[in-house]
């Protein structure tokens, strides 16, 4: 009896309480809007909510983990994610245009999704090596392991998750100490070169002009945002069916499965990437409100676990993982508002999706094993 106590306060205290009734919360209502994308209890709520379980067991497990422990994995976990992004690169498999998955014989995988979290460990371990210490020099190498995988995910081309991986990668950077004033130029280069696609907008999306950065189809997304109807049965598509789809909900909403553009297929991939614009329909902006807020409680709890931690990896690592949550649903909303372009990123706890669920379990299971980690040994 008293080694069954043990295990069960053993799992009992690897949770991070407040954490995980938000993820419940975020299982229930993500069920929930799959069961009415979807229309009924098909193969793909079936498949969800497995996906669910296993995402709940991953976190557990790496909550058991102690951030030291991490820590020792974060050089091995990035070298072997980017040999792999490298074997993505010269043997991978091409599929709908891109070239994103690593056959190993016995699973296939894609290494892109492994980087999300890959990256942000090896950048707060590096920074944890440079406590106290941290100098200039320091900023251009830790840019350098972030350039790495993300210019090799740029490549096969998968633009979404190259900027969760920047984006994640450049948060643990600036929480590291990178002073806003360096980031002054880039921003105002930012608000320039907008500025100027906005204006001279009919001259640059003319099909000769090539933009050299970007493939053809990125520069027709960010062509289509400007301007859905010129396309409106191609590339504006998907913009302008999901904008319809959230404007039509209005304030209240149409109703649980009674959303007309969901269940008469007019709404595009309404079960991954466009599964917000079936929740507005069917719950209006209150309910959209609402999820903004379950996301935001999300949020400030890792953002407060990122505060209350021992070490200088846990906060950065914590800092960023809640930050990569709200990149995630920046990006997802924006381009389902037709705000941002269309970029392929799920919606976190929402999407259907079992390599994405995956992942927010495991960086949920880092952010409940920075939150009991005390400072002992591990």
């Amino acid at each position: 009896m008293k080694r069954l106590g043990a295990i069960l306060a053993r799992v009992f205290l690897a949770f991070d309480w407040p954490l995980l009734v938000i993820l419940l919360l975020f299982a229930a209502l993500g069920l929930t809007i799959m069961h009415s994308a979807v229309g009924s209890t098909d193969w793909r709520f079936a498949e969800q909510s497995r996906n669910f379980l296993i995402a709940f067991g991953a976190m557990w497990v790496v909550a058991l983990v102690p951030p030291p422990m991490l820590m020792r994995l974060a050089l091995p976990f990035y070298i072997v994610g980017v040999v792999l992004l490298l074997g993505v690169e010269f043997f991978g498999e091409t599929s709908k245009g891109a070239t994103r998955w690593l056959n190993l014989g016995v699973t296939r995988i894609q290494p892109s999704e492994m980087m999300k979290i890959a990256v942000p460990m090896m950048l707060a371990w590096y920074f944890q090596r440079h406590d106290g210490e941290v100098r200039i020099r320091d900023f251009f190498v830790a840019a350098a392991m972030l350039a790495a995988p993300f210019g090799l995910i740029v490549l096969q081309p998968d633009l979404g998750t190259a900027l969760l991986v920047f984006g994640t990668g450049f948060c643990v950077i600036y929480f590291a100490g990178l002073s806003f004033k360096l980031l002054t130029p880039i921003v105002i280069a930012g608000v320039i070169g907008i500025g100027t696609l906005i204006y001279y907008e009919d001259q640059l999306c003319e099909p000769a002009v090539d933009w050299v950065v970007l493939h053809d189809y990125q520069k027709q997304r960010v062509c289509t945002l400007l301007n859905p109807s010129s396309d409106p049965l191609g590339k504006g598509f998907h913009t302008i069916q999901s904008m319809i789809a959230v404007g039509s909900g209005g304030l209240y909403g149409k109703g649980y499965m009674r959303g007309t553009q969901t269940h008469l297929d007019f709404i595009p991939e309404r079960t991954t990437d466009f599964i917000f614009a079936v929740y507005a329909e069917e719950f209006g902006l209150y309910g959209g409100v609402a999820m903004l807020l379950l996301y935001a409680l999300f949020i400030a709890r890792g953002l407060t676990i990122a505060r209350r931690a021992a070490t200088q990896f846990g906060r950065l690592m914590a800092g960023a993982l809640s930050m990569m949550v709200f990149i995630y649903v920046f990006v997802n909303i924006g381009m389902v508002t037709g705000i941002l372009p269309v970029v392929g990123v799920p919606l976190p706890f929402m999407s259907y999706g079992g390599t994405a669920l995956l992942t927010m379990g495991i960086a949920c299971g880092i952010l409940m094993s920075i939150s009991r980690y005390r400072g002992e040994p591990a």
